[in-house]
């Protein structure tokens, strides 16, 4: 699994539905809408560090071994506790609110976020 580097967004589908779904603040959504989010990722084995950097100056950092409990953080600052697992190539984890896969295909990171209907997909090119 070759995730690991700076990751900058390129494309997003479904972003204002998912984010209304989640109850983000109108301000909010409009100030991401075009944002070009970074994510960082480190790897050693099969432990990850995980930082995706938002807007003003914000970032969320998530440390975590496969298949095992860790305890994660959403943007929200919303502590919980979950397992990442290996689907085939994807990393897959259970948020709160949705469930959300990563991959690395044709030299994109693609995420997928699912909550019920609703699907955010992010591609990112890397640096």
């Amino acid at each position: 699994m070759a995730f690991a580097g700076r990751w900058e967004l390129e494309s997003q589908e479904g972003y204002e539905e998912f984010c209304k779904l989640l109850s983000i603040p109108d301000d909010i959504i409009e100030k991401g809408r075009d944002y070009k989010m970074i994510t960082e990722v480190t790897q050693d084995g099969d432990t990850f560090s995980w930082t995706q950097f938002y807007p003003k100056n914000a970032k969320v950092t998530n440390t975590f071994t496969i298949n095992k409990e860790c305890d994660m953080e959403t943007i929200g600052g919303k502590k919980f506790k979950a397992t990442v697992v290996v689907e085939g190539s994807k990393l897959s984890i259970t948020f709160p609110n949705y469930h959300h896969t990563s991959e690395i295909s044709g030299g994109k990171l693609i995420e997928i976020s699912k909550a019920g209907s609703i699907i955010l997909k992010r591609t990112s090119k890397k640096l």
